[in-house]
């Protein structure tokens, strides 16, 4: 037995060799699954994913320096292919002044049922009871006895109440529901919007250059005598001639607004405010009265202008921008589906769509964890700390 014992433990030198070389490659697996879980500890740390990112960016636009390295022959057919993405460009250009003419020819057959909208906001037109049903998802379960108890609990608040006229301050609402605008309302913006009616979104005329304009009509009221307040933006649809890559669709160029004609002490973009200034000789203090500009969302009609250069500071461009993303949205969204932002079913819609892709995203991070789980050759001690545990 014992002779048997040591012929087991002896073995062959090339046996000896295979061992060696399994040993090897089991280590070459383990420096792998150590780089890759270091890796995947580096992209968790956001000073790194900072710090990847900006280089990135730097990178952007940037000759990569492929194109050095080929042919002079193979050169010359990319730059045939540019020439080719150039006129693609010129074609996309031309497709988008054909879809501004299909938003003029709808916004015609919209505007019948934004008329009466209208005028069942300030009390011109009552809705007749068929137009005013409506079942909404919750009474689809409801009983008919619960829905005539319901009903009758319903007609006692009204009779309760004073009977309103259309909908009272239905565009105010539909303003402090929307968080881009109600950035913009201040409390003393409100008592006027209370007073508005009604807003309209004009398109150019055909053969004009490309331009909408929208419309606030307002009733008559105690701070400015205008009945019409206009916001006009031109648009441009075609490619840069020094860039013509970075074409993606018209683009805004500039916006114009209108004079307001505010009532003697009722203009709510500037306010009066009082300092005091000591002589310096004397020494005697007077109190000096200076008016500077008020936040207000009536700015909105004074916008910045736009230099024929084209140039401008930083502070301008960013009010720029946020004008034309405001303008862009109250065309795009606010105008067309105004009952919905009233209602707030608009702005759920709009945060069901941001939950989904956060429930998308824990999905993903679950099926991740579980396939770890699943490894055969996973070890917890291993894996990337939590991120409240890292050190910065």
């Amino acid at each position: 037995m014992a002779d048997l014992d040591n012929k087991e433990q002896e073995m062959d030198p090339a046996d000896m060799e295979d061992v060696e070389e399994v040993e090897e490659e089991e280590t070459g697996e383990d420096k792998n699954s150590k780089a890759r879980q270091l890796t995947a500890q580096m992209m968790q740390n956001p000073q790194i994913l900072a710090a990847l990112q900006e280089r990135l960016d730097g990178l952007v636009g940037s000759p990569s320096g492929y194109m050095d390295s080929l042919p002079k022959v193979v050169k010359r057919r990319v730059n045939a292919l540019k020439n080719q993405q150039v006129k693609c460009a010129h074609i996309e250009a031309k497709f988008y002044e054909e879809v501004h003419e299909l938003e003029r020819k709808y916004a015609a057959l919209y505007q019948p049922l934004f008329d009466k909208r209208r005028d069942i906001v300030k009390a011109v037109y009552e809705p007749t009871d068929e137009e005013c049903e409506w079942k909404a998802a919750e009474e689809e379960e409801l009983t008919e006895e619960m829905k005539e108890k319901a009903k009758v609990e319903e007609e006692k608040k009204d009779e309760e109440k004073e009977d309103p006229k259309g909908i009272p301050e239905f565009w105010l609402t539909v303003f402090k529901n929307v968080d881009l605008l109600s950035d913009m309302l201040q409390e003393h913006d409100e008592p006027i919007l209370k007073h508005l009616q009604d807003i309209k979104v004009k398109f150019s005329d055909p053969g004009q250059p490309m331009s909408f304009s929208i419309d606030f009509y307002f009733e008559a009221n105690d701070f400015f005598t205008n009945t019409l307040l206009t916001k006009t933006y031109k648009m441009r649809s075609e490619p840069s001639e020094t860039e013509p890559f970075s074409f993606d669709g018209p683009e805004i160029m500039g916006c114009t607004g209108c004079e307001i004609d505010w009532t003697k002490g009722k203009n709510v973009t500037i306010k009066t405010i009082k300092k005091k200034q000591k002589h310096k000789g004397r020494g005697t203090v007077r109190t000096v009265t200076k008016t500077v500009p008020n936040d207000s969302f009536f700015n909105f009609f004074t916008p910045p202008e736009v230099p024929e250069s084209g140039e401008m500071d930083e502070d301008s461009e960013a009010v720029m921008a946020a004008d034309f993303e405001i303008g862009h949205f109250i065309r795009e969204r606010i105008v067309p589906r105004a009952v919905l932002y009233f209602t707030g079913e608009a702005i759920e819609d709009d945060d069901d769509d941001y939950d989904e892709e956060g429930e998308e995203a824990d999905d993903e991070e679950g099926e991740e964890e579980a396939d770890e789980e699943n490894d055969p050759d996973y070890d917890p001690k291993d894996a990337a700390p939590p991120a409240e545990c890292k050190q910065q």
